[in-house]
């Protein structure tokens, strides 16, 4: 199974949080700043699902205000993104440092953070070994951070049950190290 995309979790930018009319919301990113005057804006994502800024997507601020995707385009590893109805660069001015979230993307191969926090960690002989407290980014591999302190890999995750189980097939030894 692929490693759940960074900020539709992984960072710590994707734990879900409010409703807007439908499914919890995932951090995605965040508005930084106005670029150029007819109100575009730079968008940091913190997932690497660029689906999030395809025309026609809809990403919401922490208020419940939508912003649909109009244009956008790679920029610099961030995007410039313009969202229907913000005008001018006083209109992008007033977005500078907003979060943005959206509804988790149905993808039935992926691992998804949201999924994996709360779930039971089992190895593949069924022995419980914790319940996952969070997920943290790591350069090497995405770590799944248990209850009790442990550290897997998600390279070591060989099932799920989203929200519910996570099977790992972990090298003897690697959860007594301190």
């Amino acid at each position: 199974m692929p490693a759940p995309a960074p900020g539709d979790g992984a960072d710590g930018g994707g734990a879900a949080h409010h409703d807007v009319e439908g499914p919890a919301l995932l951090g995605v990113g965040r508005i930084v700043k106005p670029h150029g005057l007819r109100g575009d804006v730079i968008v940091s994502l913190t997932t690497n699902r660029h689906e999030r800024v395809a025309v026609g997507s809809v990403l919401y601020a922490d208020d419940g205000r939508a912003f649909e995707v109009a244009r956008s385009s790679a920029h610099r590893g961030r995007w410039i993104v313009t969202f229907a109805g913000v005008d001018g660069i006083d209109a992008a001015e007033a977005l500078r440092d907003t979060p943005l979230s959206a509804p988790p993307l149905e993808d039935p191969d992926a691992l998804w953070v949201h999924d994996l926090i709360g779930s039971v960690v089992e190895d593949v002989a069924g022995n419980e070994l914790g319940r996952v407290r969070s997920v943290e980014a790591n350069p090497a591999s995405d770590l799944l951070v248990l209850e009790g302190g442990g550290l897997i890999p998600l390279r070591f995750v060989t099932g799920s049950v989203p929200g519910s189980r996570v099977t790992v097939d972990v090298p003897d030894g690697l959860l007594d190290l301190p």
